[in-house]
């Protein structure tokens, strides 16, 4: 663990019943670090898509466990998804997807978009499919006129009450 960086892991069983735990776990701490509220539905779409794509194809329907980990950090939240199932090919998976914008339309194949969504939304996005598949999503956050002025938490705060 970096220096003035808070750690908050969650395993659970690879099942869309329990996508919502993420969403909720990821709302918590994203709101406590004084994120706005459209950049937590951002990351919430983001982490649904990652785990979404572990439950779909991780483990080919039989029983796994997806494993959670958010990094708080003063400038900004992680969130590395992980499976131990089945890897893929990530580097041909996007080169097949894209670009979009020079297919036709009857062409285009459902599904396989969650990556770019992920990067659509996300400041930072990497992939890694050594021993399943690990993405890690990075939002930094982004201080501006305006924001909102509410009790935040950051790494240190959290240390500070220890």
């Amino acid at each position: 663990m970096k220096e003035h960086e808070t750690v908050v892991q969650l395993s659970m069983p690879a099942d869309a019943q329990f996508i919502d735990v993420a969403r909720l776990t990821l709302y918590g701490l994203a709101a406590k670090m004084g994120f706005s509220y459209e950049e937590i539905e951002d990351m919430k779409v983001a982490v649904s898509e990652a785990c979404n794509n572990a439950v779909l194809h991780a483990y080919n329907g039989r029983g796994g466990v997806i494993h959670l980990r958010f990094e708080m950090r003063a400038d900004a939240l992680s969130i590395i998804i992980k499976d131990e199932g089945k890897g893929f090919d990530y580097k041909r998976a996007a080169k097949q997807a894209a670009p979009l914008s020079a297919k036709p339309l009857e062409d285009v194949k459902a599904g396989g978009l969650g990556l770019f969504l992920m990067e659509a939304l996300m400041d930072d996005v990497t992939v890694t499919t050594k021993g399943g598949t690990e993405v890690r999503l990075t939002k930094f956050r982004h201080r501006g006129e305006g924001e909102h002025a509410h009790d935040s938490i950051s790494p240190s705060s959290v240390q500070e009450q220890a």
